[in-house]
């Protein structure tokens, strides 16, 4: 495994594993039991996935098998929109996930999106991150202007910005500004969230025939070497042991062009977090991330 430094010194994986869209706590509990297994050492999920709990019992069981220690690990969580009304409400989610999901502290623990009083929510993220229950705090969506604005504001800086990062919405311009902040770039949807159609891609396929992988792999190894953490996710036992074996091979500068020009300028998630209406409609609560 590579890892990144976080700019409080905390070292992360560079590769993890999503849980998004996998509510079903049973199944949820043994594909992060069988991604920690494979090698994982990063999990990604989020109060609004509803299944902080089953994440727990997969890390469990995976501990008392002695897969791993919990030091070994690196979890991450989100607060969601309707916990951002202020600051006691956010301190209480906080609290509430780390309940659910039976840890002590999250390695990583994000703010979701940038809506709602997401200023107040900050100040119970740094709260919970002096008294040790978050070991670094980050953000999630937040934009070029957004990420500039509250960098230049709050007295904590996010040490991540999860944001939608692959080869069709390569968002140049975020990297730069996380850059300039020194914040690490997480991406959903390295895959391009089954969007794209990039398997089917002759460019991306002569590729990945050269190293002998797969177009999956070959996509996760250019954001890797952009500098960006990935964190695919996947319910089928092949795939998970497939995307975690992308560390011995290197795509070199003409090809990670190659791939960056795939870019349509803009993101293909049904999310659009730049849209009114959008967020009108999660502040109302009728639409989870």
């Amino acid at each position: 495994m590579e890892y990144v430094t976080l700019n409080n010194h905390l070292k992360m994986p560079v590769l993890g594993f999503g849980v998004f869209r996998v509510p079903d706590k049973n199944e949820c509990a043994e594909i992060v039991y069988q991604a920690i297994k494979a090698g994982y050492r990063l999990i990604d999920t989020a109060a609004v996935y509803t299944n902080e709990d089953a994440v727990g019992d997969g890390i469990r069981k995976a501990m008392s098998e002695g897969i791993c220690s919990r030091e070994d690990l690196f979890i991450t969580s989100k607060l969601w929109v309707q916990d951002m009304k202020d600051f006691d409400s956010a301190k209480q989610a906080i609290d509430t996930s780390l309940k659910k999901s039976g840890l002590e502290y999250f390695d990583l623990y994000l703010l979701h999106q940038a809506l709602g009083d997401y200023f107040a929510a900050w100040r119970a993220l740094e709260v919970a991150y002096k008294e040790g229950k978050l070991k670094s705090i980050g953000v999630s969506n937040f934009y070029p202007h957004i990420l500039t604005n509250f960098c230049e504001t709050v007295e904590i800086k996010p040490m991540v910005n999860q944001i939608e990062l692959h080869p069709y919405f390569i968002q140049e311009d975020a990297l730069k500004v996380m850059k300039e902040y020194n914040v690490i770039p997480e991406a959903w949807a390295p895959l391009g969230g089954g969007r794209y159609n990039p398997f089917e891609d002759q460019m991306l396929q002569e590729i990945a025939t050269k190293y002998n992988k797969t177009v999956g792999q070959v996509i996760l190894r250019w954001n890797i070497q952009r500098g960006v953490v990935v964190i695919p996710k996947s319910t089928h036992q092949e795939r998970i042991v497939e995307n975690i074996d992308v560390f011995d091979f290197c795509l070199n500068d003409e090809e990670m062009k190659l791939i960056s020009s795939l870019d349509k300028g803009y993101g293909g998630s049904r999310t659009k977090h730049f849209d009114p209406e959008f967020v009108k409609t999660v502040l109302a609560n009728k639409i989870h991330d």
